[in-house]
């Protein structure tokens, strides 16, 4: 079996664990089904007078606050489990690419999460009865696959924090919405103040949701939703190699050093 082939079973046996025990999660339950579909609700609401046209917007908007959510959340507290039990010391020492445990439990939180924007579109058309419908559905399903993985390097960045950062969970809660208003999950970012607009530009999710809302209404040309693929895929080759160089500090303080688990204490 070479490399390649290593490596990719050990992503898949990964995503399997992840995928299991968060179907008995009632935390990773709730960010997934619950929480969007409350926000879908409230978004809906606000914006009741603006007609029908903004309810695939809402969809669209709510599935990513839980792709985001879930992202930030239940793939850190997957690291943060496997310190407390004890095994992330063990983890990162195995033979195994630690990069691709993480990979996989990374991969099947952001994969369950989709799950929140089908839970959306299933309330607002079959429950609450708006009209719903993509206006250039296979670029919007490109567009959902581009975002799956780069939000999956994103996560690589976010997981080498948690494990060389015990107390950054503490931190995550402030991550949260700041996130949905700069990526302009709900409402568009030109609503911002100016000052705001090139932090946007950094952020992988916000070229994520122009693609998907620019897909789903029809709103952007084909060569504007390239570009938005574009800017994905660099910014998660930028991921990639950062979390190349952050897994090989990981690796020495547990190999070499024998001190990552006191890191920030």
């Amino acid at each position: 079996m070479n490399q390649v082939q290593k490596n990719l079973r050990v992503m898949l046996l990964a995503f399997e664990v992840e995928m299991r025990q968060n179907l008995t999660d009632g935390f990773v339950i709730f960010g997934i089904l619950i929480q969007p579909l409350l926000v879908a609700l409230m978004a809906l609401w606000m914006l009741k007078g603006k007609g029908p046209d903004y309810a695939i917007f809402v969809v669209v908007g709510s599935g990513m606050t839980g792709l985001w959510t879930t992202l930030l959340f239940n793939g850190g507290n997957s690291i943060t489990g496997e310190r407390w039990t004890g095994t992330l010391e063990p983890l990162v020492a195995s033979p195994a690419s630690l990069r691709m445990i993480i990979f996989g439990k990374v991969l099947a939180n952001v994969a369950q999460s989709l799950g929140s924007m089908i839970g959306s579109y299933l309330l607002i058309s079959t429950i609450l009865g708006y009209p719903l419908t993509l206006a250039r559905p296979a670029l919007f399903a490109v567009s959902l696959l581009v975002t799956v993985f780069a939000l999956v390097c994103f996560g690589l960045i976010l997981a080498s924090f948690f494990i060389l950062i015990p107390d950054f969970a503490r931190m995550v809660n402030t991550l949260e919405f700041p996130i949905y208003i700069l990526c302009g999950f709900l409402f568009p970012i030109a609503l911002l103040p100016g000052w705001t607009t090139p932090i946007s530009y950094l952020l992988s999710p916000y070229w994520a949701a122009q693609a998907l809302h620019g897909a789903a209404q029809g709103t952007l040309t084909t060569g504007q939703i390239l570009a938005d693929w574009g800017w994905m895929l660099a910014f998660s080759l930028s991921y990639i190699l950062i979390s190349g160089k952050l897994y090989q500090v990981i690796l020495r303080k547990a190999r070499v050093d024998a001190t990552l688990d006191i890191v920030g204490n």
